[in-house]
């Protein structure tokens, strides 16, 4: 996409078209998330890849309203929020998605460092503290239109797990046929698992990155005004929000799909099935499908946390400084956005300090899923109710057909907690 500050071109290519949404997608592929699409595949094999399919539309209806929301407005999903809602919701919104992005931080980076170490050998932790600084330099001190193209250029280190599949020898016709016609079990450990896979896909920070990049970006280019105010510009920009998400959600679907694959092709069929973290799951890659595989899975674990990082630790400065009235954006300077900088700064250090301490970091991420899950349903509901209203969105106003996908999402995710809540301890 564009960011330059410059006329808006009609001669856009489809890269220059792409933007929050494929960034997004590709964020919610984080080591935390092959973490999770590994267990899945190891412990289930193919058991689990029609979640890829399921979840897909479920995931465009719910970014599609955040974006809009942002474009439509021209405020982020925690400013709107404020506007239309009570002050309290959105501080207990907000805290909690603080916490549960901030651990997710420390999750990732912690997998980048272990990843590092697999790959070179070396002190793990010490390799973390550099991937967490080394993000929180770059969104600080570059540009937001000269850092987006960086964040976007990122999606494509994901592109090793499509790499690894085939690597590895697999029968597709199985694959394919296990994917559409699905082997559906009742028992706990496959319910909470098919939990973990939509309570990782569907996430709250994607919400809040999305909208307000799609601020960022109509406040980066010029002659570009919020739609509520410049209704003109809606359909070039409804039409690139729509292409936007459906690539970007079904690039992140794909390469969940092939990590899914890559577990149950190598360690599910040798019999690993208990992996916990994504460098775990490289690590057993390496004797079972050779170090092809091994290296293009570890070098994938260290891309996309440096693509996910900045997302989550962005989505929580934009959440918490529009929830203040601060002013906000990475296309600001410094001094001219201190609070959002100084959220930004917070949420990464604390992260990368949580490698340094006693907390289990399985557990803390369980307890981040958990929150995740939990916050996830109240925030899509406000979104689908504000997405609706015309004292919001204007004539924008959700179409009847985005109202029904956006509430499915919405539903899906409500049941899938309940779930997650009734199957608890068992």
């Amino acid at each position: 996409m564009s960011l330059n500050r410059t006329a808006f071109h009609k001669n856009q290519s489809l890269w220059e078209k792409l933007g929050p949404g494929l960034i997004a997608g590709a964020a919610d592929d984080d080591p935390s998330g092959i973490a999770t699409y590994s267990q899945v595949g190891a412990a289930f094999g193919y058991g689990l890849l029609w979640t890829a399919l399921a979840t897909y539309p479920l995931m465009i209806g719910i970014q599609v309203v955040s974006a809009q929301i942002g474009r439509v407005t021209g405020d982020g999903i925690a400013a709107n929020i404020l506007k239309h809602y009570p002050s309290w919701i959105l501080y207990v919104l907000v805290g909690l998605l603080l916490v549960a992005n901030t651990i997710n931080i420390a999750a990732d980076v912690g997998a980048m460092g272990a990843a590092l170490k697999l790959l070179i050998g070396g002190p793990a932790v010490w390799y973390a503290v550099a991937f967490g600084v080394a993000s929180l330099t770059l969104q600080v001190f570059i540009p937001f239109p000269r850092y987006a193209p960086i964040l976007k250029a990122l999606t494509l280190a994901l592109l090793a797990y499509v790499a690894t599949v085939f690597s590895v020898k697999i029968s597709w016709g199985s694959v394919l046929y296990r994917t559409v016609i699905p082997d559906l079990s009742f028992n706990v450990s496959y319910i909470v698992a098919v939990v973990a896979v939509f309570g990782t896909t569907i996430s709250p920070y994607m919400f809040f990155w999305q909208a307000s990049q799609e601020v960022e970006v109509q406040r980066a280019t010029q002659g570009q005004e919020p739609l509520t105010s410049a209704p003109s510009q809606a359909w070039r920009n409804l039409r690139r929000i729509r292409l936007d998400t459906y690539i970007g959600m079904a690039f992140s679907n794909v390469i969940a799909f092939f990590i899914i694959l890559t577990a149950a092709v190598t360690l599910y069929q040798h019999g690993v099935r208990d992996i916990q973290t994504s460098a775990q799951a490289a690590a057993a890659l390496r004797p079972l499908a050779g170090e092809f595989a091994f290296l293009l899975f570890s070098a994938g674990i260290i891309g996309c946390g440096l693509l996910a990082v900045p997302v989550l630790a962005g989505s929580s400065a934009y959440a918490v400084a529009e929830a203040f009235q601060w002013r906000i954006g990475l296309g600001r300077e410094v001094l001219q956005a201190r609070g959002f900088y100084m959220i930004l700064t917070l949420a990464t250090l604390l992260g990368v300090a949580l490698n340094f301490t006693a907390i289990d970091p399985i557990k803390a991420l369980f307890w981040s899923a958990v929150v995740n899950g939990v916050i996830a349903v109240p925030i899509m509901i406000i979104l689908m109710l504000m997405a609706g209203r015309r004292d919001v969105m204007g004539k924008f106003a959700i179409s009847l057909r985005l109202k029904a996908l956006g509430w499915l999402a919405t539903g899906t995710m409500a049941c899938a907690v309940l779930t997650m809540f009734a199957t608890w301890g068992r």
